[in-house]
């Protein structure tokens, strides 16, 4: 049966403003590192791939300086795993509080493809822990337990690299042609496509302005019957979906698609 795959930040739902961006300030604010990200600071933050490699980006000499820590790389990779822990703790509460609303279409596809038998799983470079309290919240308890969950730091490689596709396929056992992949940003979409694997984007918050060229459909959500709609952004293999992606929709893609390439 055809497998549908999906990312997570961005995709099952909008988590980066509500729910990385204040947790990792959060996390800067307990652990006394002089630095909070705006909005426009976090919006080039997102297009690196990892949440402590973000981190990484802004621990320079000065920063170690200021918090007392030796010149010494081990020390500074000790000091973003401590962070990176804390900061994942504070998302995962905020996901628990119902804070970050599932996105459209994303329990309605999964359910229709349970139903189905399609294999579902998400590949995310985010740490898993984060990745499955999501996926809960997204589409309960019940359907969450029918996904295999890849991501963290199983792949040496984050996004755009194609390391956690790859990955994604070796273990579910699937050739590209029997997959589609859901993503909604720009490094998402690289890291698919350079796996061979045919890729639906769902535009975030901070993507929509993103160069999704090589996507067989780029729409704003997946939709729902009882809104908001599906606004079709680019159509190049020609699907054509109503106001809702259907899990129709995505097979034809795999049909005629069946390499990642329209």
């Amino acid at each position: 049966m055809p497998a549908l795959i999906f990312d997570c930040d961005g995709v099952l739902a909008d988590t980066e403003r509500d729910g990385h961006l204040p947790a990792f300030n959060q996390t800067f604010d307990e652990f006394g590192v002089p630095v909070h990200w705006s909005d426009a600071d976090y919006a080039e933050k997102v297009k690196i791939g990892g949440g402590k490699e973000r981190m990484r980006s802004i621990l320079t000499p000065d920063v170690a300086r200021a918090l007392g820590l030796p010149e010494d790389p081990a020390a500074w990779d000790e000091a973003i795993l401590a962070w990176h822990r804390r900061k994942t703790a504070i998302y995962t509460e905020r996901v628990a509080a119902g804070v970050l609303p599932a996105r459209p279409g994303i329990r309605r596809l999964t359910e229709e493809a349970t139903a189905a038998g399609w294999t579902l799983a998400v590949a995310s470079t985010s740490a898993e822990a984060s990745v499955r309290a999501v996926l809960t919240h997204a589409v309960g308890p019940e359907l969450a337990a029918g996904f295999q969950v890849f991501a963290g730091d199983i792949v040496p490689a984050k996004k755009p690299a194609p390391d956690i596709y790859l990955y994604a396929l070796r273990e579910l056992g699937l050739d590209t042609s029997e997959a589609l992949v859901i993503e909604d940003s720009e490094n998402g979409l690289r890291a698919a496509l350079a796996a061979g694997l045919a890729t639906v984007v769902t535009v975030s918050s901070y993507t929509a302005a993103e160069d999704f060229d090589g996507a067989a459909l780029v729409v704003s959500s997946l939709g729902d019957p009882t809104g908001p709609a599906a606004e079709i952004l680019a159509d190049p293999a020609g699907i054509h979906p109503g106001p809702y992606v259907r899990l129709a929709d995505l097979l034809t893609i795999l049909t005629r698609t069946g390499s990642g390439t329209p």
